[in-house]
């Protein structure tokens, strides 16, 4: 996909690590020039207090064969939001992509823990910051993406409308919030069709994030250990695996037959042929059904 995307300006909120670090470089992979947002920087990290930056990200893009850009942004704070279309604005003209990557809600989230015993802070807080961060971002860059016919938002949430569907998503508050972003690409699908946009909710499989690695003790060099102790991790995937299927529906010239879907990461490699960074397409949400949840013993064979 190399050059694909060359020429187009994106977008990706919540791009300090994990799925967004890993979307913001991909597009950078494929020409584009990358806005990247997020709260942690070189002049001070969020409250999530992990080492990633967005300044890091932007690099990677630019390395990659992009251009990243990095903006240091609140998303709940709407003046910063607006100061960032403005800006947007002001040195392209136009967005063509935008991302919704925003969450780093995971620190304030008591799993498995019912709604009357969750701390009612945490959980509002997680709330605000998966949902409200969205819709701000939205109302502010929307009316750059619609300037020109073509622009895609990608809503980056957690879970398939049918895996959320049937199954409960650890507690009350984390459940809501993954569902409501799905429900928000369907809403934005219906008032950018008009204007020849398109809008879908798009979820990772069982990400490798920083976090991830860092949490089972292993690096992306030897990840493949942690399943000793979680065997299904065996089913897992790295960020890039997402940012190729961005790139993919951006560089799709018939993207709007998606639009209002949810889609995951493993479905669409099934459909545009790209791969993980080892070369295998991790199917994760198949997986979690057919093998997992039932109880199956961990294998991943025929799913990546």
């Amino acid at each position: 996909m190399s050059g694909a995307l060359e020429g187009k300006i994106a977008l990706v909120t919540g791009g300090t690590r994990g799925t967004g670090r890993g979307i913001a470089t991909e597009l950078g992979a494929a020409g584009a020039t990358v806005y990247v947002t997020g709260r942690s920087s070189r002049a001070g990290r969020s409250e999530i207090d992990r080492p990633e930056t967005i300044e890091e990200t932007a690099e990677r893009v630019t390395a990659a064969g992009g251009v990243g850009i990095p903006v240091r942004v609140d998303h709940l704070r709407a003046e910063e939001v607006a100061a960032l279309a403005e800006r947007i604005d002001r040195e392209q003209g136009r967005l063509d992509i935008l991302v919704n990557d925003i969450f780093g809600g995971d620190h304030l989230t008591e799993w498995d823990t019912p709604v009357w015993e969750h701390s009612l802070d945490n959980g509002l807080r997680l709330l605000h910051l998966a949902i409200d961060t969205h819709i701000i971002t939205s109302h502010h860059v929307l009316p750059l993406l619609i300037k020109r016919p073509g622009g895609l938002v990608v809503e980056v949430t957690d879970g398939t409308t049918d895996y959320n569907a049937a199954n409960y998503r650890l507690n009350t508050f984390y459940d809501l919030s993954k569902w409501s972003v799905i429900r928000l690409a369907f809403s934005q699908a219906h008032e950018l069709a008009p204007h020849g946009g398109t809008a879908v909710a798009l979820s990772p499989g069982w990400l490798r994030s920083e976090a991830m690695l860092d949490h089972y003790g292993v690096t992306e060099a030897n990840w493949r250990d942690a399943t000793a102790k979680v065997p299904h991790f065996v089913i897992s995937e790295t960020p890039a695996f997402t940012g190729r299927a961005v790139v993919a529906l951006a560089s799709d010239p018939d993207r709007a037959r998606w639009n209002g879907r949810s889609l995951s990461s493993g479905g669409l490699a099934q459909v545009y042929g790209f791969t993980d960074v080892d070369g295998s397409r991790p199917d994760a949400w198949r997986y979690l059904v057919e093998v997992q949840d039932p109880d199956r013993p961990a294998d991943a064979t025929g799913y990546r």
